[in-house]
């Protein structure tokens, strides 16, 4: 079995135990640092006076030192590297946009605390140059993180408003840096109320140079295999847009790029959490010695991607599903391809979409679906029909998790892999193994992307805000740890728990498993040209204790399910 050393964004399961188990479903181990490396946290102290919450502060962040030793000691070991810049630099996502009081040096030489964890990088690919080494890299986000180091909502709204706003367009690398605070017309703008913007200002110069040198230093000179480059929460303008700008003129200009993109090199685009996905899969390609392209093809049911765009990016969802064909290893055609596409945009069309995706069982031709109707979650409509079709169990990837452009990523990361193990392996007990993680990972997208997301989530968060202890804080869900008593707490993992066991067994009956049934659904077991084989379903649980708030907030679970297949 390949390993591959993966150092993810942080260690929410949409990053980590998600991205495990993909790399399980095209048969590789996935190796990665010690949780207590990786683990991040909102603020976990408070101060308070009655019922007014004063103050949060002690987050958590990743061990930086020791992530970069890890690399260091496992890279002998392992085939490949997956490493996230934002974890191995600062500690994770959250800490990559942390506020600074203090400026930073000049580039290159900015931070050499910052430099000398990313040039780990450098060592490893120069004692390892046959080995791929793949990066992913954010640009900072508009927005504040809230209640990390007493950051609270009010912060992340005002920020994220005002980061939205229009900015001078300049192009060099300093003038961008020095840009920030400058209105189109030349003047400043004025002061913030709820956040220091001259410190949310340092964060984001820190951290566009630490781009700029990932891209200067290590990428175009060979140390990097291949840059994934995140815009998180992103606008169709405000402060990241001459950024953005920026690093596509340099792919073109230094990296050999066409319009601010190299599929050979690197990728820019609307997205964070689905990075780790895309780059498994690129991996997959690359361990499973998979020669040509796969070909995508896109239909979608309701408008055209090219006429939307999500409200936190800044590139209409085709050109996001382009460029991430592109980060899996594919190419997109305009027809006979590998694998298909289903993207669902109005719910009207969904039994038009389940027509598709039945005819794609029939005529062998794999499928992904990704569902663009609802934001943040599965839309109730498409996902019913979705799980009344037997056919969904056959599905290579499916998501309809937060934006766009996550949706996209974790769906394409999950189908590629899948198939680039599918065509290749002969071995039958790998073979086993890849399958129960396959349908493991594709029954778990409905369980959290719908169940939870769409069902559960609502009742939780209701019964929370309903039990604030801080008359000052609306949204008591951000921090159950913080803003309910320790009773409420453990009444809403109580919650959690009681409906995800009863979900757990309605999706398992649903016509896209049925799980217990004389005849179950399938799931797609090998591909040898037009012959296709089938694994069927046959068990699917969650130790009760499973799920859990591991972030202390609503937002996204920690859910592992178990799901089992028929052998050869």
């Amino acid at each position: 079995m390949k390993k591959v050393l993966y150092v993810p964004l942080d260690d929410r399961p949409v990053n980590l135990d998600d991205v495990i188990v993909q790399g399980k479903s095209a048969g590789i181990e996935v190796i990665t640092p010690c949780t207590r490396d990786i683990t991040n946290r909102l603020d976990s102290q408070k101060t308070a006076s009655g019922s007014i919450l004063e103050s949060t502060f002690a987050p958590t962040f990743g061990n930086m030192p020791n992530i970069r030793q890890f690399i260091l000691d496992h890279a002998n070991h392992v085939d490949g590297f997956i490493i996230s810049a934002d974890m191995l630099a600062y500690g994770g996502l959250i800490g990559s946009r942390r506020l600074r009081s203090s400026e930073s040096g000049n580039y290159p030489d900015y931070d050499a605390s910052t430099t000398d964890l990313l040039d780990v990088i450098r060592i490893v690919k120069q004692a390892y140059p046959s080995k791929p080494v793949y990066v992913l890299d954010t640009i900072m986000r508009l927005a504040t993180t809230t209640y990390v180091e007493g950051v609270f909502q009010n912060a992340y709204d005002e920020s994220r408003a005002f980061m939205m706003q229009p900015r001078k367009e300049v192009f060099s690398f300093h003038e961008i840096l020095n840009g920030y605070d400058t209105k189109p017309d030349g003047s400043l703008y004025e002061d913030t109320t709820t956040f220091n913007k001259e410190h949310y200002y340092e964060a984001r110069r820190h951290k566009f140079k630490t781009n700029y040198y990932i891209l200067d230093q290590l990428l175009r000179l060979g140390y990097i295999d291949f840059l994934a480059i995140g815009v998180d929460d992103s606008s169709t303008q405000g402060v990241q847009a001459n950024e953005i700008t920026f690093i596509e003129g340099y792919i073109t200009a230094c990296l050999g790029g066409t319009d601010g993109q190299n599929p050979e090199r690197a990728i820019i685009l609307p997205d964070a959490d689905g990075l780790g996905h895309s780059l498994m899969a690129r991996m997959a390609n690359h361990l499973l010695c998979i020669e040509n392209k796969t070909r995508y093809t896109v239909r979608y049911f309701g408008p055209h991607g090219s006429t939307i765009i999500n409200p936190y990016e800044y590139m209409s969802v085709h050109e996001n599903i382009s460029h991430h064909v592109d980060i899996v290893g594919g190419r997109l055609v305009s027809d006979c391809p590998d694998v298909e596409i289903i993207a669902v945009t109005d719910v009207s069309q969904v039994s038009s979409a389940i027509d598709k995706i039945e005819s794609n069982s029939e005529h062998r031709i794999p499928t992904v679906v990704i569902d663009f109707v609802a934001r943040g979650a599965a839309n109730k409509d498409v996902t019913e029909a979705l799980l009344d079709s037997p056919a969904t169990g056959l599905l290579l990837g499916y998501s309809g998790w937060n934006t766009a452009g996550n949706k996209i990523g974790i769906a394409l990361g999950m189908a590629q892999a899948r198939y680039a193990y599918l065509t290749t392996e002969t071995h039958c007990a790998s073979i086993d193994a890849a399958t129960d993680a396959h349908g493991t990972l594709l029954f778990k997208r409905f369980l959290k992307d719908y169940y939870y997301k769409t069902l559960t989530i609502g009742e939780i968060r209701q019964y929370s805000r309903a039990n604030t202890l801080y008359s000052n804080i609306p949204y008591a869900d951000a921090n159950f740890l913080l803003f309910n008593s320790e009773n409420d707490y453990h009444h809403v993992i109580g919650m959690l728990r009681e409906r995800m066991q009863a979900h757990t067994d309605t999706l398992a009956a649903r016509n896209a498993f049925r799980i217990g049934h004389p005849h179950a659904s399938h799931s797609i077991r090998q591909i040898c040209g037009e012959v296709w084989s089938y694994s069927s379903y046959i068990s699917a649980c969650i130790p009760y204790d499973n799920p859990s708030f591991l972030w202390h907030r609503a937002f996204e679970i920690t859910v592992n399910p178990d799901v089992t297949l028929s052998c050869s």
